[in-house]
């Protein structure tokens, strides 16, 4: 009788074990990037699993502007609290994501939320397939911006991220996925969201955001995720590569850029067109990216002052981005990008090329790194003047 009951037991701790190491797996297929299995805590009877891990980016830049004094910013640039884990099954799945840096929460104004909410999500994952979740997070948008921010080789996106990216909203989202190690992988991505941004409870509206990504992998999936995050730090013993593609209609917009930006005078619909390409083997990395977004009559007037204009940010881009990480974990990247503002907005913003290098020490991965990046941005406005910035910067990051 004792040897099945000791059987029983055996059993019943082995599935126990089984549930959490799955539900690791799931964490990490969600899009955020594991660096490390944070600070955890399990019920003692496994039903309830929390984990904490926090991020934060301390920076100083040297700032050189045509037209403006050299000036010096030190900043905490990102400083970032996360909850994760499961409740009752390792199925339903939570992730809850706080901001608390300046530049996270953005200036307090009357009648605006403080910004401290960046994703408070439920996902029920029925099987390693289906991804269904509801609540607020990043829409599956282009793949720098999916990534997160202490996932980068350089101390910020590009330009073209900044500008045209879809970014976090609040909504449902399904994700099918299909990945393999070593052969043709997909995964396929979608989301109808309300299309006003995260953390909005200004008065509804009765237009909805309705977004699909395809992702491709001709050689299979990458290790550890490895499109979560930039560079070869794996060093994929074969070439890897990732296509992908994404559509988004945002109908009745209130905002300059969709999701984010300053609100509109008048609603407008936006398409947008996002494109990556990821290519990793033996310590090299390239990735490239083109963004368009369009939308019919872009400016907006103010009514009650004609002289006051705000605009949707249409146009295109392009970036190009390489690197090499050494057998010492230092890495050497380069990046350039292109951006071009629509014929209807090129009298208000300029056409800009950018050119980044940047070198980084790798001591823990991405979750504890030294970061030193030297930028030029040119910008060509349409009245043929010009202006060239420049900044230096060093960067610590460090997360768990």
């Amino acid at each position: 009788m004792n040897k099945y009951i000791i059987a029983i037991l055996f059993l019943m701790l082995y599935q126990t074990i089984k549930s959490q190491e799955t539900n690791d797996i799931k964490l990490s297929a969600l899009p955020y990037y594991n660096f490390g299995k944070g600070l955890g805590i399990t019920s003692p009877d496994s039903i309830f699993k929390l984990n904490i891990r926090f991020r934060m980016q301390n920076r100083f830049t040297y700032l050189n502007n045509d037209n403006e004094e050299n000036g010096y910013e030190a900043m905490i640039r990102r400083l970032r609290l996360r909850f994760d884990g499961y409740v009752g099954d390792p199925q339903i799945i939570y992730v809850i994501q706080l901001s608390f840096s300046p530049n996270d929460v953005g200036a307090i104004e009357d009648g605006d939320n403080l910004n401290i909410i960046r994703d408070a999500i439920v996902f029920y994952r029925p099987n390693e397939h289906w991804n269904i979740g509801f609540g607020q997070t990043k829409l599956p948008g282009n793949r720098q911006r999916i990534n997160s921010s202490g996932g980068l080789q350089l101390t910020d996106r590009s330009i073209n991220n900044s500008s045209f990216n879809i970014d976090r909203d609040f909504g449902l989202q399904i994700y099918y996925l299909n990945e393999f190690e070593n052969k043709f992988s997909y995964n396929i991505k979608t989301a109808v969201s309300t299309g006003e941004g995260r953390n909005w409870t200004k008065e509804p509206d009765n237009g909805l955001a309705y977004t699909g990504r395809l992702e491709l992998f001709p050689f299979g999936a990458f290790q550890n995720n490895g499109t979560l995050f930039e560079g070869d730090i794996k060093r994929e013993p074969k070439p890897k590569l990732m296509l992908s593609g994404v559509y988004h209609y945002n109908n009745k917009a209130r905002r300059t850029r969709g999701t984010i930006g300053d609100e509109l005078f008048e609603k407008r619909d936006i398409q947008s067109l996002l494109l990556d390409a990821i290519l990793k083997y033996n310590g090299w990395a390239f990735q490239t990216a083109y963004m368009n977004r369009l939308s019919d009559n872009p400016i907006t007037i103010n009514p009650d002052d004609s002289t006051e204009s705000k605009y949707v940010f249409t146009g295109s881009g392009f970036d190009a981005q390489l690197s090499y990480i050494f057998e010492n974990n230092y890495e050497l990247v380069g990046r350039y990008s292109y951006q071009e503002p629509h014929e209807n907005i090129e009298i208000l913003t300029p056409q800009t090329n950018q050119y980044s290098l940047g070198v980084t020490k790798y001591i823990w991965e991405h979750s504890l790194k030294l970061q030193a990046e030297i930028t030029n941005s040119e910008l060509n406005y349409f009245d043929s003047s010009k202006a060239n910035n420049w900044y230096l910067r060093f960067q610590v990051e460090i997360g768990i």
